[in-house]
């Protein structure tokens, strides 16, 4: 595994702060996790990631921005709750926690404000261990069943 794993550095940026090539790099990744990867042909692209209150986490190698190695997504929902979403690693950068330092960059961030996110079923234990609980029933979001999970005020 290449040393840009160890040294990956969280960066973050409101939307309108990012310059082209990093958003570019962002969405790339996710349409070939979620898209490509997972077989699901979806809107991957969904209209939220240009909100004014939409800001973006990634982890880039070496410090730098690029490779972007993971990335994330919190919104501003209108009912005042945070919206996490669109985890994701490259391929060949999973197994090394980055997925939870992208998730503790953002709850740290968050601090004691609640939030919520649409889990990947396979993946609920992983979000459980970081605080969440499980709302309502599992779901099919497009082939893929998720479960509605929410971090109260604490």
């Amino acid at each position: 595994m290449s040393n840009d794993v160890f040294a990956a550095t969280v960066h973050r940026a409101w939307a309108a702060d990012l310059d082209p090539r990093t958003f570019y790099e962002l969405l790339r990744l996710r349409v070939d996790v979620f898209v490509v990867e997972q077989h699901c042909a979806y809107p991957e692209l969904d209209g939220r990631d240009l909100e004014d209150r939409a800001r973006h986490y990634w982890l880039g190698g070496e410090g730098r921005p690029e490779p972007i190695l993971g990335t994330l997504r919190l919104l501003k929902e209108p009912t005042g709750e945070h919206r996490i979403g669109r985890l994701c690693t490259a391929a060949s950068a999973r197994g090394h926690g980055l997925g939870r330092r992208l998730m503790e960059a953002v709850l740290g961030e968050i601090g004691d404000r609640p939030c919520v996110l649409d889990a990947q079923s396979h993946l609920a234990d992983f979000y459980r261990r970081l605080g969440f609980e499980a709302v309502g029933e599992p779901f099919d979001w497009d082939g893929v069943a998720h479960q509605s999970m929410r971090r109260g005020a604490r």
